[in-house]
């Protein structure tokens, strides 16, 4: 019983985070809204964590409090009547695993490889110089 609430919890948290994504789109949103909404579907859709989940107990602690935080911190910012029309935009949307979700997925993951050449590479020009 135990366990079909917490998968009850994660499929309600994944709605939240694809209604997040359409609300950081939409131009009604509050632009910190928006710019959060983007940091906390990024994170949550990104295969590297603050804490790598390999890391026993702590590992998933950051997906089980850092994006359900985030979740309804921009939640909390998004006007009442847009959040609903997103809500149902995602609930209609086409489910994970589509072309666009793994277009998403592919951004997402050159992103952070760009980040890490970026950082990898500054740190090169420190040593060497």
């Amino acid at each position: 019983m135990a366990l079909e609430r917490w998968k009850s919890a994660a499929r309600r948290l994944k709605r939240e985070v694809r209604a997040l994504l359409l609300a950081c789109r939409d131009p009604r949103v509050p632009w910190v809204a928006r710019v959060l909404a983007v940091l906390v579907v990024a994170y949550a859709l990104s295969p590297i964590d603050l804490i790598p989940d390999f890391i026993p107990i702590l590992g998933h602690v950051d997906d089980l409090v850092l994006i359900p935080l985030g979740v309804a911190l921009v939640i909390r910012l998004i006007p009442p009547e847009i959040l609903a029309e997103c809500r149902e935009n995602a609930r209609r949307a086409a489910p994970p695993g589509t072309r666009a979700a793994r277009l998403a997925a592919l951004a997402i993951g050159l992103l952070w490889g760009s980040v890490l050449c970026l950082t990898i590479h500054w740190i090169a020009g420190i040593v060497l110089s």
